[in-house]
């Protein structure tokens, strides 16, 4: 709990003409559209932006910092960094994945909450609508109809949004968005939490799925789990969306079932390597749909992520309950 009325606070990032210097400071694009000024309004916010090469400078005016808040490209901060900020108190990161800078914070007792869940909601919303218009058989409805030929030939229509069994891998925080978006329709949503993912398992899903969605978490066990021993079971006129990880997919295999059967569909928004290595299949393959990691945070949903952890602090100075911390049993 913060111990004065507005708590010293700081925004902190790796680099400000890093990353994001082709377009604009990652602070200033998350905390943009007056969210900056809300946090200076909540808090006694220093008015330098802190990176490492400037930290040193700086952290003798930051022996009374209580909060820091930042978003992506948040700096990896050593044991002996933080104790130079004895009052600091918790970490408000407006973006996902905390694993690369979190353990020295959360071993110091500081807390650490993160944007994770609002990082989530686009790209279950990116998802549903995939869900939905796949359901309608809408991707193939549309290559066909892109000629006078195809059109007058009877199209493939889906078996539509009602009962079709829809499987989505893992049950993360993208996963249980979308399991509460997709609730009013019915569908029949089958999940399959990691820890029940069997060989066996993904075997059956892929057989009796007319989509398949995958939502795993991002480790190293889970590369090239999806192969041709699933792709190939897919039942007619199914689909298979990604916008986990291209590298959980066996893309040679993928490509190589999708090549033999033009009744499957695979939406990927995510590849591996992205873009797609120059001659890759998945360029010329009929039925794969291809988009540039695009479900994730972009433009004005960059707020959204600021706005949680805005509210999130707020609930932190009240001693109330947070909604968004990273705890031990998470990691």
């Amino acid at each position: 709990m913060s111990t004065s009325p507005r708590p010293k606070s700081a925004f902190f990032i790796n680099d400000p003409q890093g990353f994001w210097a082709v377009s604009k400071c990652a602070i200033e694009a998350v905390y943009g559209k007056g969210r900056k000024e809300q946090i200076a309004g909540l808090t006694d916010l220093y008015p330098h932006l802190i990176c490492p090469a400037n930290f040193d400078e700086h952290v003798p005016n930051l022996k009374s910092l209580e909060v820091i808040f930042s978003t992506w490209s948040m700096p990896r901060l050593t044991a002996a960094q933080i104790e130079k900020m004895p009052q600091l108190k918790a970490v408000f990161y407006a973006a996902g994945g905390t694993a690369y800078f979190r353990k020295p914070f959360m071993d110091k007792g500081i807390i650490c909450c993160s944007g994770t869940e609002a990082n989530a909601v686009p790209v279950a919303e990116f998802c549903l609508g995939q869900i939905l218009l796949t359901a309608k058989g809408f991707f193939r409805n549309t290559a066909a109809c892109a000629t006078r030929e195809g059109r007058i030939n009877k199209p493939f229509v889906g078996r539509g949004c009602y009962g079709a069994k829809v499987s989505l891998l893992g049950n993360g925080a993208i996963s249980r968005k979308l399991q509460e978006l997709l609730a009013p329709f019915r569908l029949d949503v089958q999940v399959v939490p990691s820890r029940q993912m069997t060989a066996q398992k993904l075997e059956e899903v892929f057989e009796t799925s007319y989509i398949v969605s995958n939502h795993l978490p991002d480790r190293e066990d889970n590369k090239g789990l999806l192969n041709r021993a699933h792709f190939s079971r897919m039942p007619h006129g199914a689909t298979f969306i990604n916008t986990g990880r291209g590298g959980q997919v066996n893309e040679a295999d993928m490509a190589a079932v999708l090549s033999e059967r033009k009744d499957l569909t695979a939406l990927l928004d995510v590849q591996d390597p992205e873009p797609p290595l120059e001659g890759s299949p998945l360029y010329t393959l009929p039925n794969v749909h291809m988009s540039s990691h695009i479900a994730g945070t972009y433009n004005d949903e960059y707020q959204r992520l600021a706005d949680y952890m805005i509210e999130e602090f707020v609930r932190w100075r009240n001693n109330e309950p947070l909604r968004y911390r990273v705890t031990d049993d998470m990691l």
